[in-house]
């Protein structure tokens, strides 16, 4: 299968390169002092089982490539429209555009820039970082990337993609009901990335403290109204399976939006707690904790300058 990869950070570089070692044609779509590297020594993978290596092609402009089969569409939600926009060229009659990132209505922003129609829904569990300009650390257990139609049920395109993944060894379920889990993952991503950011601490502290962790508990549950409100029915034990995972976690894991706020990046904030507000005052849902969030990040949502 022809794939490009559209936003080749940790995710994105992770994904093309277990489906370029797996043997598809995998490009990766990649800017600044990063391309050189990554086009002349390939992707180096560091994986708890151990490292790996492999060759991809990688280019800046999409034009180059052309049309493919599939998209992997891994940008950071703050930089969404722009690659929407540039990521045009390699969609074309057939395409299926599958994209990866953090929030509850990717799919629909980035199909109002190439059109419904090649849109899958997407989502991945995935803890990655970048180590080096060509190299990635996936660490713990490698879970599973979600994807389906986004009206429900299978269909032909899906499963073509589920192939191409088992092919590969991407872990990863076709989901007949996308819009169930892609919010299951938005009520524990929000809540994930809103209290530790806020603090400055590890998920697993914010958990062991008592007030921390009300805080927390309050984003999930506001989190489910909005879903509640928005038709989709959750499971009844959302909300400790979403501590159950966090809880998981390594004792010093941070979440990505700790992650970029210590290193001065943009933050992902209107995508999560920005949607939650917007969304609870379409639907008449208060959400007050995840505006004393916005509130508290908001002004260093633009990253710090360098």
């Amino acid at each position: 299968m022809r794939i490009a990869v559209m936003g080749a950070g940790a995710v994105g570089s992770f994904y093309g390169a277990k489906l370029a070692r797996g043997g598809h044609a995998v490009t990766l779509i990649v800017r600044g002092e990063r391309l050189p590297v990554v086009r002349g020594e390939g992707l180096h993978v560091e994986q708890d089982a151990g490292a790996w290596h492999v060759p991809v092609e990688a280019t800046d402009d999409p034009a180059a490539v052309g049309p493919v089969e599939l998209v992997l569409f891994a940008t950071k939600a703050y930089g969404l429209d722009a690659a929407a926009q540039a990521m045009r060229p390699l969609v074309g009659p057939g395409t299926v555009v599958l994209p990866l990132l953090n929030g509850v209505d990717i799919a629909e922003r980035v199909g109002a820039v190439v059109g419904m129609e090649p849109m899958l829904g997407g989502m991945t569990y995935i803890a990655c970082s970048l180590a080096g300009p060509n190299t990635v650390r996936q660490g713990g257990v490698e879970n599973r990337l979600v994807f389906g139609e986004l009206g429900g049920g299978f269909s032909e395109r899906g499963r073509r993609i589920q192939a191409a993944f088992e092919q590969a060894g991407v872990v990863s379920e076709l989901s007949e009901d996308f819009q169930l889990a892609n919010w299951s993952k938005y009520v524990l991503v929000n809540a994930s990335n809103g209290v530790p950011p806020v603090t400055g601490m590890p998920i697993r502290a914010v958990l062991a403290d008592t007030d921390t962790r009300a805080l927390f508990v309050a984003l999930l549950e506001e989190g489910e109204a909005l879903a509640a409100a928005k038709g989709i029915r959750l499971p009844a034990d959302i909300r400790a399976r979403s501590i159950a995972i966090c809880e998981s976690f390594a004792p010093d894991f941070k979440p990505s939006l700790l992650v970029d706020l210590e290193r001065g990046r943009p933050l992902e904030v209107e995508a999560l707690q920005g949607t939650a507000i917007r969304l609870g005052e379409a639907l008449g849902v208060p959400t007050p904790v995840n505006r004393r969030v916005y509130a508290a990040l908001k002004l260093r949502a633009g990253g710090r300058p360098q």
